[in-house]
């Protein structure tokens, strides 16, 4: 009978997985749907009209051009007339629908002078980007425009904290659901019915649940670099979900309310305590064929009677993978792994990296907890030996986004990304350190005492069962008999010390027990310090878009001279292409006239080894403010003769700038030399 009842549970189970594994199904093709190859982090390919440009009329409009889509909004793209007021309509928008492209009407009728394009959107890997350049209409002017204007991809900085705050709470969240969920259907299935077990599983759901909604409010403002008072702007909110991360923070949310399904599935079936088939004694003579027919007979009994549980551990464990590739989901088919190289092989790889540290990271919350509630050994070496597996998945897979990410050894100490990504490496060398002091731990577990009060099946003991003895009972009735309350009392309350003291040894447990819990809660610590690292390595460029964007040069820059404003400043450049040539070595010569904010007239020269004026058949000088993430501003040059080269540097704001040269001797043969120039200070 009781085989019949778990088996129209089952029943009922199943059906209630078949609408959950739909859900699932369809929310992952929301989230992967629009997950196509791109280059990670857009960057400004072509502008019209050109950078530093001065053109005879005024133009239209002004259009960009992206290395790849990115999204617009209403203050995308800001051109400034020289007075810092803004002359564009306000209504940025794609050309022709390509999404790598953006395009701002301009007012009819503009002056003459100087104009700044300040530009602000985000890339298809979820990073908003920034930037500005000038042009200029008749002639060069002066111009006002101060630094909050060109500034355009720094987020304010309490929002960008509550920001890295929410998806570090996201991802310890997903960790603890997905990890927790795993551990109680794969090691221990008695874990359901543990209260600590069941606070863990809905702390995960409910801080996953609270993140999103707060990266999706705080999205708006950490794009367009605004206060937190703009998270409850609903035009914001809406904006933000028509983006791709919005796509994917609103899939997770559809997520999670299939989760809650799966919580009270999982509570509810594995929860409750099966009844365990009576087992008869072994037969005393193995030979007997009687007795090994009736040995049969109770193995196919205990095993029809556990039927109905491993069909609903199977059921939940499906369901579950399903559910966690899903939500993983959400974030890599928002990030970086869905740009760049390799995208088809990146996209499942993080999806891996991301469940094995949810596996690992939410299995040791459990673990911790388990131990103080009757978790036997035979479960601790279970999760011993998939952690294993687990931390063989995080390393194979790390290397990999490791390799991808960086793209050479030298942008791991030239970049963020690739400090950030030695601090991780050292987080997680320390996590593998401990997790072996816990696997000695575990040895000691498994030849040590344990208690009588653990269940067979690893469910939670019954403290009452423990330590209800009738030894107390007898000298209490005989107290009460003899009409003395005072001593009944006493002894009643010594007998509630005994219980007290006999259940704080049960939690306790043997000492390998206790050694074991310590070093998980160690462990369990680290592991939420690598997953703040990771969140900041997801909120950084990676290094190969770093290193390719910067183009480092190959002759370091040397400190510039202060330059008093109004006076002339003569740079000298040395650079060797390392070619054959004459030209291949010699020293560029760069003067600034009147090195101040607005045109300043530009001076190239080149001369070889000997002194000689020097020909080259391509030369490229531009001005870059880094402070102020503005530039590279080239400057379009005029030849002036034999090695001579002359043009106008609009340089809007006052600051260090760097002065790079590139040199060009052959076909295969270039460098860039730096120099750096400090202009109204």
């Amino acid at each position: 009978m009781a085989t019949r009842r778990g088996t129209h549970v089952v029943t009922g189970a199943r059906r209630r997985l078949g609408a959950l594994l739909a859900v699932l199904v369809a929310a992952l093709g929301l989230v992967l749907g629009g997950a196509t190859a791109a280059s990670a982090h857009a960057s400004l390919e072509g502008t019209d009209p050109q950078r530093g440009s001065v053109v005879a009329t005024a133009p239209a409009a002004v259009t960009l051009t992206f290395s790849e889509g990115v999204s617009l909004a209403a203050d995308s793209v800001r051109v400034l007339d020289p007075r810092g007021e803004a002359v564009d309509d306000g209504k940025p928008e794609h050309v022709d629908g390509k999404e790598s492209t953006a395009r701002v009407g301009l007012r009819p009728g503009l002056a003459d002078g100087t104009y700044t394009v300040a530009w602000r959107a985000v890339s298809e890997d979820s990073h908003p980007v920034g930037g500005a350049f000038t042009f200029s209409v008749g002639a060069p002017s002066d111009t006002s425009v101060n630094a909050a204007a060109v500034q355009g991809a720094e987020a304010d900085g309490a929002v960008a904290f509550a920001y890295g705050t929410a998806r570090t709470v996201a991802y310890l969240g997903f960790a603890l659901l997905a990890g927790a969920a795993a551990f109680v259907i794969a090691v221990w299935p008695g874990g359901a019915a543990v209260r600590g077990v069941q606070r863990l599983l809905m702390t995960g759901w409910i801080g996953l649940l609270l993140s999103t909604v707060a990266v999706l409010m705080l999205r708006g403002p950490y794009e367009r670099g605004t206060g937190l008072g703009q998270s409850f702007d609903l035009s914001l909110v809406r904006a933000t979900l028509d983006e791709r991360i919005g796509t994917a923070l609103a899939a997770r949310l559809l997520l999670l309310a299939a989760a809650g399904v799966f919580l009270s599935l999982l509570v509810g079936q594995l929860g409750v305590q099966q009844p365990k088939p009576a087992t008869a004694p072994e037969p005393e003579d193995p030979e007997d064929p009687e007795d090994e027919e009736e040995a049969e007979l109770r193995r196919l009994e205990r095993a029809a009677a556990e039927r109905p549980q491993r069909d609903t551990r199977l059921g939940l464990g499906l369901a579950g993978l399903a559910l966690a590739l899903a939500l993983s989901a959400t974030w890599v088919g928002a990030d970086h792994s869905s740009v760049g190289i390799q995208v088809a092989l990146a996209l499942p790889l993080a999806a891996l990296h991301l469940l094995a540290m949810a596996g690992w990271l939410g299995g040791l919350a459990v673990l911790a907890v388990g131990l103080r509630h009757g978790l036997p050994a035979a479960a601790v070496e279970r999760f011993s030996r998939l952690a294993f597996w687990l931390v063989a998945v995080l390393v194979a897979t790390g290397v990999y986004q490791s390799w991808r990410g960086l793209g050479s050894w030298s942008a791991l100490v030239d970049t963020s990304y690739g400090r950030l990504l030695l601090v991780k490496v050292g987080c997680v060398a320390a996590m593998l350190g401990v997790a072996w002091i816990s696997r000695a731990w575990t040895a000691r577990l498994r030849t040590a005492d344990e208690t009588p009060s653990v269940a067979a099946d690893g469910g939670p003991a019954d403290p009452a069962a423990v330590d209800a003895e009738p030894v107390d009972a007898e000298p209490v009735r005989a107290a009460v008999g003899g009409g003395d309350p005072e001593r009944a009392a006493q002894l009643a309350r010594q007998r509630a010390l005994r219980v007290r003291a006999r259940g704080e040894r049960a939690g306790g447990g043997s000492p390998a027990r206790s050694g074991l819990r310590r070093s998980v809660v160690v462990e369990t610590s680290v592991a939420v310090l690598v997953l703040v690292v990771t969140t900041l390595l997801t909120n950084s460029p990676p290094g190969r878009v770093a290193r390719a964007a910067a183009d480092a040069p190959a002759t370091a820059p040397s400190a510039g001279a202060p330059a008093a404003p109004g006076r002339t400043e003569e740079l000298k450049l040395p650079y060797d292409t390392g070619g054959r040539t004459p030209n291949a070595k010699g020293t560029a010569t760069v003067t600034v006239d009147p090195v101040g904010t607005g045109p300043n007239a530009v001076t190239l020269k080149l001369t070889d080894s000997a002194g000689q004026p020097a020909e080259v058949p391509e030369l490229e000088l531009a001005f870059t403010l880094p402070d102020r993430d503005l530039g590279p501003l080239p400057v379009t040059l005029q030849p002036q003769g034999a090695g001579s080269w002359s043009g106008t540097a609009q340089l809007p704001l006052g600051g260090v700038w760097v002065v790079s040269v590139t040199v060009r001797s052959s076909d295969i043969d270039q460098v860039t030399a730096t120099q750096q120039l400090k202009v109204g200070q």
